[in-house]
């Protein structure tokens, strides 16, 4: 162990000083011994606070220094020598075993840890207890945050052409500069640690958002409508706020505020990073609320990425490879989706946000920084501090420009009776908006349906897109040997869509008979399967942010799937299916209502779609589509029903670019059948075979090369 520790704290370079303080030798272990002792106490009765943070890093800082001086002073025998590095092995072997039990406290052992200005004091004044002279030290130059290893593996061409197109490109200084606040009466005072206190302390009818202003239409574009709670955070911005933490509950249109809050903020070129899930969505998303901004979406490597668009969406699996042309590109505006990814300041995903937030605020006065959550907090009050250093509030250690100096301004120090509650107001009006669905729902509909588009990547994607390619080519063989043996040659142009129509039906009736190969339904199920890890993921992060979550599918197999991902990220669930006795079944069905840790109840589509009261839930995952919309409505009216306090939102899955999404829309187009037919039955079945029909009439007219009408 005390290896270990030499490796983690191995001697560095001790500050330059403008003079050698006089030091008297054997004081400062026996300091470092009883200080880190008391960490040690304090780590293991509760979660490391910023104090104890600062009290580490400061032991830290001194264990270096003075193993580097013992090794150095030839005046030591070299049993004295021995006897110095092995209490400081023991010292070290103290602080990697306190460092195991917190992430964070692990990072401050790094040589290349950022020492925060509470750390270097505190050594000061260790120093001076254990009889040590110290002298003013120069202040080090601030440290060159090490670039990631893949920082510039990848320049998309695209973005090189940009470049070159516009080589002088200037930082966007011309705003005025936000206050930067010189820290007065609260100089001395440790802050971080009584922000986030504030946040707990806080009573249930404590003001949880900002005051807005009345919300505002004129950057709605035609033929759009914005909520009024949304069009309130555009108001906003559009009144020069310039951060957000926009913890609206799912389901309340977070994508659409950001996208045209930028457009009120003038935040073009903008740079959205967002989970892989929701990739595809928020580029359909800036199409729909923004179209006269282009936009383009990171893929891989990026060789696809247009450069000159005004929006660049990149998912957080990527970005480690793409820092390099993301901090020089001049983005005005910043958007992190599912902002609570970077909670674990550790990790690279969190690193490589702040580094793009730092330099998007270095190179644009006051640029647009919106962080979209539904779960701000995860685990702990904690999980505030990366956001908020996302967004400019905080540093590593105090708070910084606009909230330093409101925080001033209230008069108040930590140790007054009012600062918790004035400090928490304090941060909330740089920009804190929450809404829950049950505040706003004279707003929004009671029932509604989101799509949401997902790109099938890998083999599984490019085998789903081959074999649907394989049964288009197999139609268009048809069609075209039909066409062959007509006995006279139609001059009209176009597609003959009564034969098309024809070849499809003659297909779906072979799909139907048939027990293998590539069909339209082994094509559903196909896609169903590929959409499993991700309609789960995305059902997973609901249940975190909004409560308990209803999550549908057709197959078993796909069930399945869901389940093993659920597994995977430690989300209880409960399995309603139709091969369960009723006992079973109703075990499940309780166990989901009435058990506060089960977040999801995975449900067959077909045998759980009826007869059930799920109205605990108000999102549900539609992870394979149906093929009639009262197959569907059935199954989003198990939350949907007496009872239901909140509006119920159902999430479609749909795989982008494949059959999948040619089926949603012609279901939208046959919804009305079942609702005029008398008894319902024939029309449904009639649903039902439209919608297979016409889909394989979309994918051969499609082949054919010309639009079907």
């Amino acid at each position: 162990m005390a290896d270990a520790g030499r490796r983690r704290t191995g001697a560095r370079r001790p500050v330059q000083r403008a003079q050698r303080p006089a030091r008297r030798p054997g004081d400062v272990p026996s300091v470092l011994a009883q200080t880190v002792r008391e960490v040690e106490s304090a780590v293991r009765k509760g979660r490391a606070t910023p104090s104890v943070r600062t009290t580490f890093q400061a032991v830290t800082l001194m264990l270096r220094e003075e193993r580097a001086r013992v090794q150095a002073d030839t005046a030591l025998g070299e049993s004295r020598r021995g006897e110095q590095l092995k209490r400081l092995d023991g010292i070290a072997e103290i602080l990697v075993r306190i460092a195991v039990r917190d992430s964070g406290l692990m990072a401050l052992l790094a040589d290349d840890a950022a020492v925060s200005d509470g750390a270097r004091s505190l050594k000061r004044d260790l120093l001076l207890a254990a009889g040590v002279e110290t002298a003013t030290e120069e202040e080090p130059p601030p440290p060159r945050q090490a670039a990631p290893a893949a920082e510039r593996r990848v320049v998309p061409q695209s973005v090189t052409s940009r470049q070159l197109s516009n080589p002088f490109l200037a930082p966007d200084l011309s705003a005025p500069r936000p206050v930067q606040a010189k820290a007065r009466r609260l100089a001395n005072w440790e802050l971080i640690g009584p922000l986030l206190s504030s946040f707990e302390r806080a009573g249930a009818n404590a003001p949880a958002c900002m005051a807005l202003p009345a919300p505002t239409a004129r950057f709605t574009p035609l033929g759009q409508q914005l909520m009024p709670h949304q069009g309130s955070v555009v108001a906003a911005a559009a009144a020069g706020h310039r951060t957000f933490l926009l913890a609206d509950e799912p389901g309340l249109g977070k994508t659409a505020q950001a996208l045209i809050a930028a457009e009120a903020a003038d935040a073009y070129p903008l740079l959205v990073v967002v989970p892989n899930v929701v990739k595809t969505n928020w580029a359909r998303e800036a199409a729909r609320w923004v179209r006269h901004r282009p936009s383009t979406v990171v893929q891989g490597d990026g060789d696809t990425v247009d450069g000159f668009a005004d929006i660049v969406i990149v998912n957080y699996e990527v970005l480690d490879r793409h820092l390099g042309w993301l901090g020089d590109l001049g983005f005005r505006g910043m958007v992190v989706d599912e902002a609570h990814f970077i909670k674990n300041k550790t990790s690279q995903r969190s690193k490589n946000v702040l580094a793009l937030s730092e330099r998007v605020r270095t190179r644009t006065v006051r640029p647009l920084l919106m962080a979209l959550t539904g779960t701000p907090l995860i685990n702990d009050i904690e999980d505030f501090r990366a956001i908020w250093q996302f967004l400019g509030w905080i540093d590593d250690s105090k708070p910084i420009g606009e909230l330093m100096a409101a925080l001033e301004e209230t008069g108040l120090t930590p140790a007054d009776p009012g600062f918790h509650a004035a400090a928490r107001q304090c941060v909330i009006d740089l920009g804190i908006v929450r809404h829950r669905k049950v505040d706003v729902a004279a707003d929004i509909p009671a029932r509604r349906i989101a799509d949401l588009h997902v790109e099938l990547d890998g083999a599984a994607g490019r085998s789903i897109r081959a074999a649907e390619r394989d049964l288009a080519d197999r139609m268009v063989r048809q069609y075209r040997t039909a066409l062959e043996a007509r006995p006279t040659t139609s001059s009209a142009d176009g597609v003959d869509l009564d034969l098309a129509h024809r070849i499809a039906r003659a297909e779906l009736k072979q799909a139907k008979a048939a027990k293998t190969g590539d069909n339209v339904f082994t094509m559903m199920r196909r896609i169903g399967l590929a959409k499993a890890d991700l309609a789960a993921d995305y059902a997973a992060q609901l249940a975190r942010s909004a409560g308990k979550v209803v999550f549908f599918a057709k197959h078993i197999d796909v069930m399945d799937a869901a389940e093993e991902t659920f597994t995977r990220q430690g989300v209880r669930f409960s399995s309603i299916r139709g091969d369960q006795t009723p006992t079973v079944r109703q075990k499940n069905i309780d166990a989901f209502v009435k058990d506060p840790d089960v977040a999801v109840a995975v449900c067959s589509l077909t045998a759980a779609g009826v007869g059930l009261n799920l109205q605990v839930a108000s999102n549900v995952v539609l992870a394979e589509l149906s093929w009639t919309d009262a197959e569907q409505t059935q199954a989003i009216d198990r939350s949907h029903r007496i009872g239901q306090t909140e509006p119920v939102t159902a999430w479609r899955i749909i795989a982008a670019q494949t059959l999948d999404t040619r089926i949603a829309e012609l279901i939208g187009t046959k919804a009305g059948l079942a609702a005029r037919a008398l008894d319902g039955s024939d029309e449904e079945v009639s649903a039902v075979t439209d919608v297979q029909l016409e889909a394989l009439v979309a994918l051969l007219v499609d082949a054919l090369g010309t639009p079907a009408g």
